[in-house]
């Protein structure tokens, strides 16, 4: 027997209102001056060049990235991507927008997961903790594939969910968009769009007895949907490049996730601080919106509960073991972390649970140290990664919410407590980005030097990168560039057909270099020394950018 997940069946408002609303105040926090900074490097500058390249070639199976065969991810962000160039043309607005528009929808999709299942008002909540974590606004705003993989990832689990309710007048069509959104997520970012909801389904199937989903979930027309979604890309790119099976199943998912291959290990625990800081202030209450869970998991909501406390813990389990890890990729757990918390600080504000004193205690003592030491900081250290300014807006956000947490913790109430931790974790998300992107922009773009080259260059010039290559530095340029040394993440595509003229070893860049040929080349400063030991044209500074160079022989 099914049991009833919604904590009421009836549901007093229309929705539409709250998503108008939402859409309005957390697509500010995403959009506001989304096209300010240039391009980072090598996320962003690599996931706008691949699309650049496809609108320029006309092929949008093959992805190409400096003009070689890239097959590290599937097509769909580079496919939205493309449209937002058709769309606003070659900016950094446009190939920010498809990230920024997936977060918001990821926001606007936990507030419909969190209102069915649990009411109005802790939708709302679970909409407000995800759209003011402050590292889900940071991620939002880059250009890279992950927040496209967390929104499908989560529509395909929360339409799973939604769908597995009691009574769900909509049951076919969850069932039928779950499939969709698996299919999606898959041509997001690869099989892990299979195993991670496959793995939450399968445990919660085993803990909950409910084997009665496996014939409600309409496998054999959902199966083909799926496929009918999924599979043309596959076959297509499989029969242009028979390469592609080996070097995406194997290398791209086996051994990335087994080895070290990628030169990204971190520690198993490395997700843990990365999970607890980017949700400050929200984070410190997930102990409590677990506890009690497994005895109450036959309940309506502890069912859901115990559902969502799988999906942020098997995508969380899964990547803690990888042995390739980085920052972005913990982000399918925050959707499942915001509704928790939404729900239990939602019976918190009505009075079915008791106020919580601990994590807000420590709340307030973690946001007040942080604040003060982030206000402090700035004219502390001699080399401060943040400006006074910066300093001064995140260290006021996380002290003015310590201090709301102490009234909180004093007058135990619950509304002063979320309404300044929302308002000044909203204010973070807006002020902050802008001011933590920008120092790193000035260490990682190369857009000067991209543009420059675009005006220097003829159609004759070589233009190359000596030791150093960077995806932005294409993009810029928008034209080829020959890589001379390290080929890095380029080193498969650049042995598939003959691309020895683009890729040349220190020996064959001299020749190139003294051949009278114009030639621009981006170069360390450092590394210098070793072109001039090796070519005898001495070279002309025509940009800089910290410590490297643009430089020509002519």
């Amino acid at each position: 027997m099914k049991t009833d997940f919604t904590a009421s069946s009836r549901q007093e408002q229309s929705p539409f209102k709250d998503l108008i609303i939402l859409a309005v105040v957390f697509g500010f926090a995403f959009f506001q001056r989304l096209g300010r900074l240039p391009l980072l490097d090598p996320d962003e500058g690599r996931y706008a060049e691949i699309p650049r390249e496809m609108i320029e070639r006309g092929d949008f199976i093959t992805p190409f990235l400096n003009y070689v065969k890239y097959f590290e991810k599937p097509p769909l962000h580079y496919w939205l991507d493309v449209i937002s160039f058709k769309i606003f043309g070659f900016s950094e607005f446009a190939a920010r927008a498809p990230g920024a528009l997936m977060g918001l929808c990821g926001v606007l999709f936990t507030y419909h997961v969190g209102r069915t299942l649990f009411g109005r008002r802790a939708g709302l909540l679970a909409a407000t903790i995800l759209g003011t974590s402050l590292g889900f606004v940071v991620i939002g705003r880059y250009n890279v594939i992950d927040m496209t993989l967390t929104f499908w990832m989560s529509a395909t689990l929360g339409c799973f969910l939604l769908a597995a309710r009691e009574g769900e007048r909509h049951a076919g069509l969850y069932y039928y968009l779950f499939y969709v959104a698996a299919a999606l997520t898959v041509l997001a970012k690869g099989l892990i769009g299979l195993v991670l909801p496959g793995g939450v389904i399968v445990l919660f199937i085993l803990l909950t007895g409910r084997w009665s989903l496996l014939r409600e979930m309409r496998l054999p027309t959902g199966t083909l949907l799926f496929l009918l979604v999924a599979a043309p890309w596959f076959i297509l790119v499989s029969l242009h490049n028979p390469e592609f099976p080996r070097f995406f199943f194997i290398h791209e998912h086996f051994e990335r996730f087994l080895t070290k291959v990628h030169g990204r290990y971190e520690p198993p625990w490395f997700f843990i601080p990365v999970l607890a800081g980017f949700m400050l202030p929200w984070s410190f209450y997930l102990p409590s919106a677990v506890r009690g869970m497994w005895q109450e998991r036959h309940t309506p909501t502890g069912e859901a509960r115990l559902y969502l406390l799988l999906w942020g813990a098997v995508i969380f389990t899964f990547f803690s073991l990888s042995s390739s890890k980085l920052i972005p990729y913990i982000l399918p757990v925050f959707p499942a972390v915001a509704l928790l918390v939404g729900e239990f600080l939602s019976r918190v504000a009505d009075r079915r649970a008791t106020f919580p004193t601990l994590p807000t205690a420590i709340a307030a003592t973690v946001l007040t140290i942080g604040g003060a030491g982030g206000i402090l900081f700035p004219h502390l250290a001699r080399n401060p990664k943040l400006s006074v300014l910066a300093g001064a807006v995140i260290g006021s956000c996380l002290l003015a919410q310590g201090i709301a947490a102490f009234v909180g913790l004093r007058r135990k109430k619950a509304a002063v407590l979320l309404a300044s931790f929302g308002l000044f974790s909203y204010l973070l998300g807006i002020a902050g980005p802008p001011f933590i992107l920008a120092r790193t922009a000035e260490r990682k773009s190369f857009r000067e030097l991209g543009q420059l080259v675009k005006e220097k260059a003829g159609p004759d010039t070589a233009v190359a990168s000596f030791q150093l290559y960077q995806q932005g530095f294409s993009y810029y340029a928008g034209r080829r560039i020959i890589i001379v040394g390290e080929r890095g993440e380029l080193d498969f595509g650049s042995r598939q057909g003959n691309q020895s003229q683009w890729f040349l070893d220190e020996q064959g860049f001299a020749r190139l270099w003294d051949s009278g040929r114009p030639v621009i080349t981006l170069i360390k400063e450092d590394a210098l020394p070793a072109l001039e030991k090796l070519a005898t044209t001495p070279p002309r500074e025509l940009g800089r950018k910290g410590k490297v160079l643009l430089i020509a022989n002519h």
